[in-house]
């Protein structure tokens, strides 16, 4: 937050900073600004994923994958987010409806991918709470220096996942013995 001046945006974009200024007149409204644009382009890729066609799993990882990126790309934004701190009142409420919505996104997914035995049954909200945090809490550790790329946090998230289907309590495999099909 600290950061974020609208002298700095405004050379970031090539503009005066009275020109900025007549657009977005304080520094709470310039981070609403941002903060609503990572949110909706957020929405944005993870909609694409769900609607991509692909299997549950697949999706699953991709929508892993967007939100650690998002977490990484995010940090320094993070505290704002979660805090509310330096954002208008209003963007935050919007942020509360959005955080709604999206977690709804991806309950959706982890409800097929229960239902595929791609995951275990259990509480659906409270493993898409878990998923996600997980995700996001990588905004918290995450050091570029230490030599972890997101490559590497994103396939170690995957890997987490069950590799292959999970058989639902109760039921046994059919063992077949060799020549039989």
């Amino acid at each position: 937050m600290d950061a974020v001046s609208i002298p700095a945006v405004a050379r970031k974009l090539e503009v005066s900073r009275a020109t900025l200024y007549r657009t977005i007149a304080t520094k709470e409204e310039l981070l609403g600004v941002l903060f609503e644009r990572s949110t909706q382009q957020l929405t944005e890729d993870a909609v694409a994923i769900m609607s991509n066609g692909r299997g549950v799993r697949e999706r699953l990882s991709s929508l892993v994958g967007l939100q650690v990126e998002a977490a990484v790309r995010m940090q320094q934004y993070m505290p704002v987010f979660f805090g509310g701190a330096g954002i208008a009142p209003d963007v935050f409420q919007r942020w509360h409806t959005w955080s709604r919505e999206y977690e709804s996104l991806w309950a959706q997914c982890v409800q097929e991918a229960m239902d595929k035995r791609v995951l275990k049954k259990a509480d659906v909200v409270a493993t898409t709470r878990l998923l996600l945090g997980m995700c996001i809490w990588v905004s918290r550790w995450y050091r570029p220096s230490e030599g972890i790329s997101t490559g590497d946090i994103i396939e170690s998230a995957i890997r987490l996942l069950p590799a292959a289907p999970v058989r639902a309590k109760g039921t046994q495999r059919i063992r077949r013995s060799p020549g039989k099909s």
